[in-house]
Parts: C-alpha cells; sequence; structure tokens
C-alpha cells in the first residue's frame, strides 16, 4: 500500500499527443493544403472529423484512447482494498467519489464554455460530456480493481461487451424494434435511455448523446483493457521491456482485427459506443502506447517528446481553458505581428503554431515550476 506508483514520461507523451489535436492540432492540414495545394493533405484532414455515424476515423480514437489511458495509469500500481477494514477503505471511496462529481462538474462546464455559460434553467443544462464518462469508466474500472482480481475483472469486461451486443441487437425497444442502429439513432436503446433517463438536453438536441447513459457502460472496458497494459508495462524489469513492447503491439493489432470482424455484424459506431467500437480503439491504442512505450521509454526520447510531454502532464486544465480561453485571441495579440507579417498562402498555417506555441508557452512555465493541476 505504500509503494510509489510507477510513472512512464511515454504515459504524458501519449496523453500529450491524444490532446495536441483538440487543442489545434487538426488545422494543420487544412492549413498545408491551403500552403501548398497537395490534395493529400485532404485525405488527413478527413481523419481530423468524427465519422458521421458508422465507421472510424482518427479523430474517434482520441476520446477512447484518454479513458485507456487512465487505466493503464491505475494498472502500474493496482491496489487490492476489499481485505481492509471499512475505516481504512473509506478514504479511497471519499476519493473516487470526490473525483467523480468534480469530474462531471468540471465537464458540464466545458459543454457551456465558448462564451455562453451554464443555463440557469436545469432543464436546459446538457449534464453528458467527455470528462463525465471518463470520470464514470475510471470510476467503475477502479471498484473493480479495488476488489475483484484481474481475471475476475477480465470477464466483467467481456460480459460488459457481450451484453451490450445482446441488448442492442436482439432486445426490442420499448415500442419499437430490436437492432435498430441506422443514424441518427432514433429507434434504439440508447436513444430511449437518453431521451427517457436523462436529464437536461443531450448534444446538438440529437435522439441519442455520444455521452449518453448506455454508452458509458461499454467505455468501462476501455479503462479496463488499460489496466492490463499497465500491469504489463508494471512487469517490463522480469519480461524485457522490448517483449513488453511486442506484446502491447501485436495485443493491439488482435484488437483491431476483432473489432472490424465484429463490425460485420455491429458496426463500429463512436455515438453508441459499439463493442466493435470498444475493439477497435483498444487496438489502436494499445498499438499507439507500445510505439510510445518504445521510442521514449526504451529508446530515451524524452526530450523529442517533450512538447506532449508538457501537455500531457497537465491535460485536464489545458483541456477545460480550451473552452473556457479565447487561445486564437492569445496567441495573436502576441504572435499576430508574425502572422500578418508572410504571405496569404503561409497565414494559416503560421496561426495554427502560434496558437499552439501560445498555449505551450503555459504548458512549459507550469512544468518547470512542477504545477500539475489533477482531479
Amino acid at each position: 500500500m505504500t509503494n510509489k506508483k510507477q510513472r512512464l514520461t511515454s504515459l504524458d507523451a501519449l496523453r500529450g499527443m491524444d490532446m495536441f489535436w483538440i487543442l489545434g492540432g487538426q488545422s494543420i492540414f487544412a492549413a498545408m493544403f491551403v500552403l501548398t495545394g497537395w490534395q493529400g493533405w485532404k485525405l488527413f484532414e478527413a481523419h481530423t472529423v468524427h465519422s458521421p455515424w458508422h465507421g472510424f476515423t482518427f479523430y474517434d480514437l482520441i476520446f477512447p484512447l484518454f479513458i485507456f489511458l487512465s487505466g493503464v495509469a491505475m494498472g502500474l500500481s493496482p491496489k487490492r482494498i476489499d481485505h481492509l477494514p471499512l475505516s481504512e477503505r473509506k478514504p479511497y471511496y471519499q476519493k473516487a467519489v470526490k473525483r467523480l462529481f468534480l469530474l462531471c462538474g468540471l465537464g458540464i462546464l466545458y459543454n457551456h464554455g465558448w462564451g455562453t455559460g451554464i443555463p440557469l434553467a436545469l432543464d436546459e443544462i446538457r449534464y453528458s460530456s467527455v470528462l463525465g464518462r471518463i470520470a464514470i469508466a475510471w470510476f467503475f474500472c477502479a471498484m473493480l480493481v479495488w476488489h475483484t482480481s484481474l481475471r475476475t475483472t477480465g470477464i466483467v469486461a467481456g460480459g460488459i461487451l457481450i451484453g451490450y451486443w445482446i441488448l442492442l441487437n436482439f432486445v426490442p425497444v420499448p415500442g419499437g424494434n430490436a437492432g435498430e442502429l441506422a443514424a441518427p439513432g432514433t429507434g434504439s436503446w440508447n436513444a430511449w435511455f437518453d431521451q427517457n433517463l436523462l436529464p437536461g438536453i443531450t448534444y446538438q438536441n440529437r435522439p441519442v448523446d455520444p455521452e449518453g447513459i448506455l454508452s458509458s457502460i461499454p467505455a468501462i472496458v476501455n479503462a479496463i483493457a488499460g489496466v492490463f497494459a499497465g500491469q504489463l508495462i508494471a512487469k517490463a524489469d522480469r519480461l524485457g521491456q522490448w517483449k513488453v513492447a511486442l506484446w502491447l503491439f501485436v495485443a493491439g493489432l488482435a484488437g483491431v482485427a476483432i473489432g472490424w470482424l465484429w463490425d460485420i455484424q455491429f458496426p463500429v459506431n463512436k455515438e453508441l459506443w459499439t463493442s466493435s467500437f470498444v475493439f477497435v480503439t483498444i487496438g489502436w491504442s494499445a498499438i499507439l502506447l507500445a510505439v510510445f512505450y518504445a521510442l521514449v521509454d526504451i529508446l530515451n526520447g524524452q526530450k523529442l517528446a517533450y512538447p506532449f510531454v508538457i501537455i500531457g502532464a497537465n491535460s485536464i486544465i489545458i483541456y477545460l481553458a480550451s473552452s473556457l480561453v479565447n487561445w486564437e485571441y492569445v496567441s495573436l495579440s502576441v504572435f499576430g505581428g508574425f502572422v500578418n507579417a508572410v504571405g496569404a498562402d503561409w497565414q494559416p498555417l503560421i496561426a495554427v503554431i502560434a496558437l499552439l506555441l501560445a498555449q505551450l508557452l503555459v504548458l512549459h512555465w507550469m512544468y518547470k515550476r512542477k504545477i500539475f493541476v489533477s482531479v
């Protein structure tokens, strides 16, 4: 219980790479197309937006990867507390519940940023959020890790995915049919839960909220998979770092393959967070973790990964700031002269670089002074 949790630089770096695209990195490809006119940049740009319904893009991976990494951090030093008396377990429960509600509250704050503010009418608030789903997945994953064996946790994960598949495909929705998963998901169980049980409003008033009630359940499996990955990395001293990286990579390939095979019957869909989507995202998460673990921790690439590391070390605060701070105004206030000094074709690219640089300078200042904001 007194062991310090192992710290992986690659974990912060990968988390930072994940956040990089939300902070403005997704605009690089459009800016490069303006500069060069090369159509290939359009192909990359297509992966900087979410899939409209069924399907998968790189941008669809950002959210589940973050959940997966929260599980990795837990798996590096998992704790069984079920053998402890209640008085000793109570601080763990209090911290977990506090984190759950604090992240859900911050998620609501993020939803209503962008210069609008949280509505005063309770029925006009959007309660579901990215941070809320991260909190829910982490909380229930933690309860499993704290109270069951890894084997039992794995069985629960399998049961969640199979049960979710059965419910969405073979159990009729009240007043409807079974297996209606076509866009916009009006006839799905997800829509039924969100329309009947979710308080407030859904995202853009859609029938299905992408962070709604039902689809939060399979997201727990993304965190559980991260725990297993973290456990594997924790054994690197005994197994060998390169072998661990290889196993992560191979397991990732297997996850992607299983997900796309399942897609034949149960489509890969981020909005519904289908079981096949879980497998595909776990697979890619494991592949990226293997690559970052090899490059950053095994080959000592910390210096090259520094921009990602400083983002990952304060990921929650910079994510919130993307909603609460007008970074475009800040960046142009500092670097506007550089943007205006270049030709019209260069301006979009220089503006993106200025936007990212403004945020990185703040994060660099916090990192050097060891200011880390966590929940």
